[in-house]
């Protein structure tokens, strides 16, 4: 038996916010058409064009976060070209070589705090162009970047648009993850709003999977241009669902009377809550996230005493035989189980 009674290990341990599922049941007899031809689907195309305020976007919803990366990145791509990202980005580590898979390498850069730089790109763009041998590479077609990152940080406008300017300006397309976006939307502080990424990107998603739905994801091209034939790329890729409403009536719910905004306020503000009590308690921070990603540094005996009561993902080791610990929170994590885990801190 499992004696853990917390559970801060992932946003999607657990399975659907009930007004998702309560929709689900509801039109769970109804027959419509499938591939994203059905009414549900078109709506939530109606709703995120108008929360993007891009009304000529094309949308698509794709099964998971893997299958979204690897299929937009096959679009955006011409056959021998790669994709650079961050050293910890997502489709660099933690996405199985699915990107690579279909062709195309990926290329890491240094990152900051989960971050790419402006300046970073830009010497690397130069350095590789400098090489007299770079016809025979694969050669840099687009930007990947996650928002949040890995860390739980966040790019603020600025960054995103001397990004967009750069990779414009050399040649690249820009794609953004945003797989947690609705947790980047809601933190305090930020100045990056969806109308912001239809502007500066090629590309986006919207995730639903870690973001109070069962799964799916939303692609959003600001430009429709830029998806010429992306359906059947789907369809190739193994991304794309037959019973199409499922997903679009999945974000039909989220972008209704604002609930996707909802679900990443209150996972946030839970989130900092649990980061104010290791701060207040003398942990140090592997990271300062100020989304629904938590990282501390778990000294040797806190971890041995949490470990067994409190779920939570090992990051990486730390000094002196402490652990970098992730806690996360979402929409299932109850208030009561914040004052815990403080508790047992």
């Amino acid at each position: 038996m499992n004696d853990r009674i917390l559970h801060f290990e992932s946003d999607y341990t657990a399975g659907a916010h009930p007004c998702v599922l309560d929709r689900l049941a509801s039109t769970n007899l109804e027959h419509t058409p499938g591939y994203g031809d059905d009414a549900y689907c078109q709506s939530a195309v109606r709703r995120i064009r108008a929360a993007c305020a891009c009304p000529e976007a094309e949308i698509r919803f794709l099964v998971g976060g893997t299958q979204t990366n690897a299929t937009v990145l096959d679009a955006l791509l011409r056959p021998y070209e790669g994709v650079l990202a961050a050293t910890c980005g997502h489709i660099a580590v933690h996405e199985a070589g699915a990107v690579e898979a279909a062709g195309h390498k990926v290329i890491t850069l240094p990152g900051r705090e989960g971050k790419v730089w402006p300046a970073d790109l830009a010497d690397w763009l130069d350095a590789f162009y400098a090489d007299a041998t770079w016809p025979h590479m694969a050669q840099p077609g687009a930007l990947y970047l996650s928002h949040p990152t890995e860390l739980g940080t966040l790019y603020s406008l600025g960054e995103l648009e001397a990004l967009s300017a750069l990779c414009h300006r050399r040649g690249l397309r820009l794609y953004v993850d945003g797989a947690r976006l609705g947790y980047g939307l809601a933190a305090p502080g930020t100045d990056v709003g969806l109308p912001d990424l239809a502007r500066l990107c090629d590309a986006f998603s919207i995730g639903g999977t870690k973001v109070g739905a069962l799964m799916g994801e939303a692609v959003v091209f600001p430009r429709p241009a830029m998806a010429q034939g992306f359906f059947t790329l789907v369809k190739r890729h193994g991304a794309l669902l037959a019973k199409g409403r499922l997903l679009g009536l999945q974000f039909d719910t989220l972008f209704t009377d604002g609930l996707y905004t909802e679900i990443g306020r209150y996972a946030v503000g839970l989130a900092l809550r649990l980061k104010s009590a290791f701060v207040a308690r003398g942990y140090r921070l592997h990271v300062d996230s100020p989304t629904n990603q938590q990282f501390v540094e778990l000294p040797a005996a806190t971890f041995a005493a949490l470990q067994p009561r409190v779920g939570f993902e090992v990051w990486s080791p730390a000094a002196d035989e402490a652990v970098v610990a992730r806690f996360v929170t979402s929409w299932a994590t109850r208030e009561a189980d914040v004052d815990t885990l403080i508790e047992f801190l």
